[in-house]
């Protein structure tokens, strides 16, 4: 009995609160309804539009709110959209994520010297390789073998940004960038020869980007042909004496995409050193060309690099990399990062060691 006498007083109670609001917004209507003539008749247009604004905001002000039931899903057209270079969204096609990635149209565009991300930027502390190498050796160096005793487990973290230095430059949106990466590894699991870095590379380059019009760019098979890009980096290790290692490439590349695939296809030529060359050898080994496919599978990442030399087809390596949000809700924030290697030029340090390694960790960030 106590229970229908409670729930009878609350259903009277929500009743009232729920007619009272009624009342109040249909009062407020009203009120509007009645002022509307008084702006209509305003011949001035600033002055009307003053008066309407002046009008709605005090009704606003006086209706009650009403509870959200719950805030959107994740991916839904009212949800934060995800930036795709970030992070890939639920349903954004890798077309997006180049036009916004490298701000092929006018709407895209940031303008110059905004600093974003470039090549991925991660830490993975749990790194393992099949062969370390402990005795790296050059043709014109020699062979360095009083190494510290490495071990095969360490980590590897690499930072890698970029800036648009100049925009619209002599091509229709196309544009000029600047970019810097470093690639590290770290024997941190080594406390008894003090934890060193094994090896750092530092690659600066610049990169020009010509977005491809429809008219040239649409193939066959739902495929299309995005940008093409002409670059020239130096890449080099920061080492004196028989572990130095640089050299200097220019590179042209081709981005096309279909739905959720996208494929890059990127060549170099190294350019020459007349005199003290550190590793004259080096492309035979790494390669002079690069095919990347990339897939984005819902909130995941997968990216599969092939590195060969486009002559003989030797040597070269495979890279696969993957992601996937620590947080569905948060894709982009951090991610999990895995990565598989196989072959040469994991590092130029390593350029002419084959190994096979394998890294665990987290993005650091993407902008």
């Amino acid at each position: 009995m106590e229970i229908g006498n409670r729930g009878r007083r609350w259903g009277r109670s929500a009743t009232w609160q729920w007619g009272a609001a009624v009342c109040l917004g249909a009062g407020v209507a009203g009120a509007a309804a009645q002022a509307l003539p008084d702006c209509v008749h305003e011949d001035d247009d600033a002055r009307r539009l003053a008066c309407y604004d002046r009008l709605f905001r005090a009704a606003g002000a006086a209706v009650p709110a009403v509870p959200a039931a719950s805030a959107p899903a994740p991916g839904t057209a009212l949800a934060p959209v995800t930036p795709p270079a970030a992070a890939a969204s639920e349903t954004a096609p890798v077309a997006t994520v180049f036009d916004k990635a490298w701000e092929l149209s006018p709407a895209t565009k940031r303008g110059t010297f905004v600093v974003r991300t470039y090549l991925p930027n991660f830490v993975l502390p749990l790194h393992t390789s099949s062969s370390i190498n402990r005795s790296p050796a050059s043709p014109t160096r020699g062979t360095v073998t009083d190494r510290p005793a490495y071990r095969a487990s360490e980590a590897k973290l690499q930072v890698s940004l970029r800036a648009k230095v100049a925009q619209g430059l002599v091509l229709p949106d196309a544009d000029l960038w600047f970019a810097f990466t470093q690639r590290s590894l770290w024997q941190v699991w080594t406390p008894s020869e003090s934890s060193p870095f094994r090896s750092t590379d530092y690659q600066p380059e610049a990169i020009y980007v010509v977005p491809v019009p429809a008219s040239l760019g649409t193939l066959g098979a739902g495929w299309r042909w995005r940008m093409a890009q002409l670059g020239i980096a130096h890449q080099s290790n920061g080492q004196g004496g028989a572990l130095s290692r640089s050299w200097n490439r220019v590179h042209a590349t081709a981005a096309f995409d279909r739905g959720e695939f996208g494929l890059l296809l990127r060549a170099y030529r190294r350019i020459g050193e007349k005199t003290n060359d550190d590793n004259p050898d080096m492309a035979s080994f790494i390669g002079n060309t690069e095919v990347i496919a990339s897939w984005l599978p819902g909130l995941s990442t997968a990216s599969l690099t092939w590195r060969t030399h486009a002559a003989t087809g030797r040597r070269g390596s495979l890279q696969l990399d993957w992601t996937y949000p620590v947080s569905r809700s948060q894709p982009a924030g951090l991610r999990w990062y895995a990565q598989l290697f196989s072959g040469y030029g994991e590092t130029l340090l390593d350029y002419n060691h084959r190994q096979t390694s394998v890294g665990v960790g987290l993005t650091l960030f993407q902008f």
